[in-house]
């Protein structure tokens, strides 16, 4: 019998494979097409000759680790041991799909917040828990009231993606105090922190779960080099958690993939001491900036993106179509793949919402944007 007998095939596959029939501009997956860094590409042609493809240490390869550790300490001033609160999975997936999995039984709750990942519900259900889906408000901020009121004496984790994928919307502070408060009297409660875009913020600092003490000891958090670095198909994340936590997952994790593949590991190792994680930001900061601009004159209303590299747009003002049937018409009749937002959501919440990926090539930017005017 199926663990997953309502799962079909994901909405990114199908959009991905209707856009190369049609030979549409690609917006929908999340995934760059611009070049990796040269630098990158460098030293990974010089590695390639190295003795380095053995299996590396279960919880990753250690010159990673402290690296990681250094960085964390920079960013988010959190001191983690290396040795003993990191473990590097393949992709954030896996990582994600880890903690679910080690901490999530029979009849266990898991809080997702609506419009969500597609990933963390069947991550909780072969689990054996059950998910309990929360929706955000309108403008995809937490809605408190709601959140509290789904805890029960089961609950035993939420997930909270932060800066938000589909919408681009980020956590404020306050936001982080009402969860305190409310988690405050639930202390069998964990928190998953899904944080891949962490370093793709525009409008206000992303405010990391690495930062709120009331809550470090009971938080997971899980990180993505795949997205930080646009080198999604080395499947490279980690996960940061105290110590208790962590040698939980590691018996998991040790079952699931053993170790993550060493190559892209001694890369990124070496690649760490060169980067500038400033200029990410930065970077997309400029390609959401020309995306906007391009596509202020269409019939799209530009949602507010405050981080990832999602831009979400309305289409009320063109056609009134269900949001999966637009998308698919927007491929088919206008040459361009998107992602409908209701995908996102337990019950198909439908506000007319799409979602276009700008981590593209100016050049593919400027080429999507002149059909989306025409519309």
């Amino acid at each position: 019998m199926s663990k997953l007998p309502n799962i079909t095939t994901s909405i990114f596959s199908v959009m991905s494979q209707l856009a190369n029939q049609h030979n549409a501009i690609n917006l929908s997956q999340g995934f760059p097409n611009f070049p990796v860094d040269e630098r990158l590409l460098q030293l990974s042609v010089r590695l390639q000759r190295e003795n380095i493809h053995q299996y590396t240490p279960m919880a990753g390869l250690p010159s990673l680790l402290e690296k990681i550790a250094a960085l964390t300490l920079k960013k988010y001033l959190r001191n983690v041991n290396a040795a003993t609160e990191i473990m590097i999975t393949a992709g954030a997936t896996q990582g994600i799909y880890t903690a679910i999995n080690t901490f999530i039984g029979n009849g266990d709750e898991v809080i997702i917040l609506d419009p969500s990942y597609d990933s963390y519900e069947p991550s909780v259900l072969v689990a054996g828990g059950k998910p309990v889906r929360v929706s955000l408000n309108e403008d995809y901020s937490p809605d408190f009231n709601r959140i509290e009121t789904a805890i029960t004496s089961k609950t035993k984790m939420i997930v909270i993606n932060n800066p938000h994928n589909p919408t681009g919307k980020i956590w404020n502070a306050s936001d982080f105090e009402a969860l305190e408060t409310i988690l405050e009297k639930h202390p069998q409660v964990l928190i998953l922190a899904d944080e891949v875009y962490e370093y793709i913020s525009f409008l206000h600092p992303h405010i990391s779960f690495h930062t709120r003490k009331k809550l470090i000891n009971r938080t997971i958090i899980a990180s993505s080099f795949g997205k930080s670095l646009h080198v999604t198909g080395w499947k490279v994340g980690y996960l940061i958690a105290p110590e208790h936590l962590m040698n939980e997952m590691k018996k998991e994790h040790q079952f699931l993939v053993f170790s993550v593949n060493s190559f892209s590991q001694h890369a990124i190792s070496e690649y760490l001491d060169i980067v500038n994680f400033d200029e990410i930001s930065k970077m997309y900061l400029k390609k959401r900036d020309l995306f906007q601009s391009l596509l202020k004159d269409s019939r799209f209303e530009l949602m507010p993106c405050e981080g990832t590299y999602f831009q979400v747009v309305n289409y009320k003002n063109i056609s009134q179509k269900n949001d999966v049937d637009f998308a698919k018409e927007l491929i088919t009749e206008h040459g361009v793949a998107a992602i409908p937002i209701s995908v996102f959501y337990n019950d198909a919440t439908d506000r007319k919402m799409l979602r276009f990926c700008f981590a593209k090539t100016d050049e593919t930017l400027i080429e999507a944007a002149k059909k989306l005017t025409k519309i």
